[in-house]
């Protein structure tokens, strides 16, 4: 078989082990399959390399004499997230593998490890950190080539948005993008006109949420001089500004009902008439509406038109909210960090492992929108150049809080955290019906350590047992 690093550059392999017998043993075999090895005997070493040598993968025992593994890992999913880690592990030391498991490592082994199964586990960590590589490339160039750059987002959720944009851009069609506040449905409004054939017309917007029903009349239709006090003279409305572009309505949900029939006479007539005029203006224009509040259950209501109802909703899409896209949450905060740190002139670089964990685990019920909130006030607050979790609002870290408000005599923390272990692993077996493949992925963790927590708790489930 050929050596891995064979087609291209070599990939480098830093071994963190207190035993010289084990590195050496170790660089033999790694650099026979044609990896670059450097070793280190402990933390401290471990860190100096880290520091001057970029590496692929890092393969560290939990065990050191001035430390543990874990806080190599902690650190280098700090650093360098793109790194690989594979953990050593001692027999009957299980626990903390899964443990590591959990805070990002890729695999495990357990000491005394076969060689060719440790070959297999080192092969399968550096191929899948090229395809996540890979991945985030032809995602960016995507977004970059399709007019979405300004949208991050590398889950599958955004990346069947950004296709449905392609996909609609090139039509005249009405857009519903329904969503909540927060997701970025403007965003997604102005990539549709971008990739349009009116990009070079105006993209015009406007919040019919935001003003009375007589001020939006004229906003959207204009009006003529005398029309009414303080109407000196003749103005466009927004319908005419847009002609061969694109109207954006944001918030169409709040219009009022009497406005709503003449928004639809608009629609299906494609004319206008200004306020106070007799003129019907003949307009060309693109629309795109958004809302937060489902239009379907404003229909049901008699708060919404149903002819104009299904007049909007001829293409609808719909913007995911953050909680059911967490894996874009590092790529936004990172991307808010670097865009907070410039403006304020600060040189704050990086959000520790445990920030981040607090931002990825947080429910973000203003969405991106809060996100970014929070990332801005992180960095004004910050005097390091790393955002600590001491910087984030109370709310994001309040179920670490509430778990130590329960400190006090008595208090065993192994009972506490084999129970809320169990708990959760009896949660996740419950919400995939049984399927140990979908409690796995819903724990964030690897099929062989799912099984291994189902006999350590004696959790019985149907569906996937292999």
């Amino acid at each position: 078989m050929a050596a891995p690093a064979s087609a291209g550059p070599k990939r480098r392999i830093l071994v963190v082990d207190d035993e010289q017998s084990l590195r050496d043993l170790l660089v033999i075999m790694l650099r026979k399959e044609g990896y670059e090895v450097v070793t280190a005997g402990d933390r401290a070493s471990a860190a100096r390399v880290m520091s001057r040598e970029t590496v692929e993968l890092v393969i560290t025992d939990v065990k050191l004499p001035d430390g543990d593994g874990i806080e190599i890992l902690r650190h280098v999913k700090a650093a360098s997230p793109e790194t690989a880690v594979i953990v050593m592990t001692a027999y009957g030391s299980t626990e903390t593998a899964v443990a590591a498991l959990k805070l990002g490592a890729h695999d495990y082994v357990v000491k005394p490890f076969d060689v060719e199964e440790l070959k297999i586990v080192i092969r399968n960590a550096l191929e899948r950190q090229q395809l996540t590589q890979e991945n985030l490339r032809f995602k960016a160039e995507f977004r970059s080539r399709y007019g979405l750059d300004r949208i991050i987002g590398v889950s599958p959720a955004m990346v069947a948005v950004f296709e449905m944009v392609r996909s609609i851009a090139a039509t005249s069609s009405t857009v519903l993008i329904t969503g909540e506040s927060g997701t970025g449905k403007e965003l997604v409004a102005k990539a549709i006109h971008t990739l349009s054939s009116r990009r070079d017309c105006a993209f015009v917007s406007v919040n019919c949420g935001a003003m009375p029903e007589t001020l939006l009349e004229s906003e959207l239709f204009g009006h003529v001089k005398g029309a009414f006090t303080d109407a000196h003279q003749n103005k466009k409305g927004l319908f005419e500004v847009a002609h061969r572009g694109t109207l954006f309505l944001d918030e169409i949900g709040e219009t009022p009902l009497s406005m709503q029939v003449k928004l639809l006479r608009a629609l299906q007539d494609k004319r206008v008439r200004r306020v106070g005029g007799t003129e019907e203006i003949e307009t060309d224009v693109r629309v795109v509406v958004a809302t937060n509040s489902p239009l379907e259950d404003l229909v049901r209501a008699r708060r919404f038109r149903e002819d104009l109802f299904y007049r909007l909703n001829v293409i609808p899409l719909r913007m995911p909210p953050l909680r059911e896209r967490r894996e874009d949450i590092p790529l936004l905060a990172e991307h808010f960090l670097a865009r907070y740190s410039e403006q304020m002139g600060k040189s704050v670089g990086r959000i520790s492992s445990e920030a981040m964990q607090a931002l990825v685990k947080y429910s973000w019920p203003g969405n991106v929108r809060e996100l970014e909130n929070v990332v801005e006030r992180a960095v004004a607050l910050e005097s390091t150049p790393t955002v600590l979790a001491e910087r984030l609002p109370g709310t994001l870290t309040s179920d670490l809080h509430a778990r130590m408000s329960e400190l006090g005599p008595g208090f065993d923390l192994d009972r506490y955290l084999f129970t809320l272990e169990a708990d959760l692993l009896s949660k996740a077996m419950e919400q995939a019906a049984g399927d140990r493949s979908r409690a796995a992925a819903i724990l964030g963790v690897k099929p062989r350590s799912l099984r291994y927590l189902i006999r350590k708790h004696g959790v019985v489930g149907t569906g996937d047992n292999k």
